[in-house]
């Protein structure tokens, strides 16, 4: 079996042995907490221009099939594992994950101490990493990691083109930051008529299919990135709103607030939240590398609906006068647990309750 290093920035470097891909790759090296679920993390656009290092100790045991998804094409730069399964067994596994990964030109390395990685992560925070042949020389290595090469993530992650996923219900707009699939599953699962558009569609082009709410996904990269999403969100206040992950800080940042990259992000299944008017907890799924600052909402015209237990940092907010809420995590799950899935029967809600205010006509 091929040798293979990661190599991070700092120049510590981990050999080990290849799976998957044998390109080079290089990217921001993180670590997930999730025992299951590595095919919805892989596909999972949010981890785009990230080498994910699995911190459960073996994967790919279940293979891949065909239904969990989270985008067509998987966007991550590389993965880690200390150990890594030939011999799925499963009775929906296609094929195996070094089998995909090959597919799609995403390298692998296993046999590494991932605990030791994990651990530098946390003193550290959030590295650049090259995973690499044997045969690189650390210069070599360390000179491709010092590049600066900025790079909007969210414009190759999102469509170029809008299309509709019918349905009988509330007409939905998606504004695709990265959307995963599960998104669209609560949804239509709920009878939505769904539109998707791109990330850098103006808000006459938005408007034009007439939404009853819109919904500012999820994504990959710094919201600060952003000023014309920004702006686009400023302009459609009035109309329902549900923000995820990256749609909620670009939320918060559309009413005043500001955001900060994190040490390392969170990354998992089992982050727990609290909804601050219950004081009602959830285990909640989280893939992001920046968070809304506290002191910022101040003077915004925010209030905070949850809250992280583990930390007291901002999960969700509400606007003050108009109809709109985000949620830093995955309501959806995929993977891990799905209870505050009911975030999607709030946003319906609200647009029932703003359209009974008015009439009960969808879009006056």
């Amino acid at each position: 079996m091929n040798k293979r290093q990661l190599i991070l920035e700092d120049g510590t470097t981990f050999t080990g042995q290849a799976f998957g891909s044998l390109t080079e790759s290089e990217g921001e090296v993180i670590f997930n907490t999730s025992m299951t679920g590595y095919q919805e993390i892989i596909s999972d656009p949010s981890y785009y221009g990230q080498i994910v290092v699995m911190t459960y100790p073996s994967i790919g045991s279940y293979g891949i099939n065909r239904d969990d998804f989270e985008a067509i094409t998987p966007f991550i730069k590389g993965v880690i594992a200390k150990e890594v399964s030939d011999e799925p067994s499963n009775f929906r596994s296609e094929e195996t994950l070094d089998a995909f990964l090959k597919q799609y030109e995403i390298p692998g390395i296993a046999g590494i101490d991932t605990r030791m990685l994990t651990r530098l992560l946390r003193e550290k925070g959030t590295m650049k990493g090259l995973i690499a042949s044997a045969e690189m020389d650390l210069d070599t290595a360390l000179s491709r990691l010092k590049s600066n090469n900025q790079h909007s993530f969210v414009e190759d992650a999102s469509i170029t083109r809008p299309y509709i996923v019918p349905g009988r219900g509330k007409r939905i707009v998606i504004v695709d930051f990265g959307m995963k699939h599960s998104i669209l599953h609560e949804l239509t699962e709920r009878n939505c008529h769904v539109t998707v558009v791109p990330y850098n569609y103006g808000a006459e082009e938005v408007m034009r299919f007439k939404p009853d709410g819109i919904v500012l996904s999820h994504g990959p990269g710094n919201p600060g990135n952003l000023a014309e999403s920004v702006a686009l969100i400023k302009s459609l206040f009035g109309v329902p709103m549900l923000g995820i992950g990256l749609g909620h800080q670009l939320f918060a940042l559309a009413c005043g607030a500001k955001t900060k990259r994190m040490k390392n992000g969170k990354y998992g299944s089992n982050y727990p939240v609290k909804d601050v008017k219950t004081d009602k907890s959830w285990l909640t799924t989280q893939s992001r590398a920046y968070e809304v600052v506290e002191s910022s909402l101040k003077d915004a015209p925010l209030q905070v609906t949850f809250r992280s237990i583990n930390d007291d940092a901002i999960e969700g907010l509400a606007h003050k006068e108009h109809p709109a809420i985000s949620v830093q995590f995955n309501p959806e799950g995929a993977p891990g647990p799905n209870e505050t899935n009911f975030i999607f029967d709030q946003f319906l809600n609200m647009i029932a309750r703003c359209q009974a205010e008015i009439g009960g006509v969808p879009n006056a």
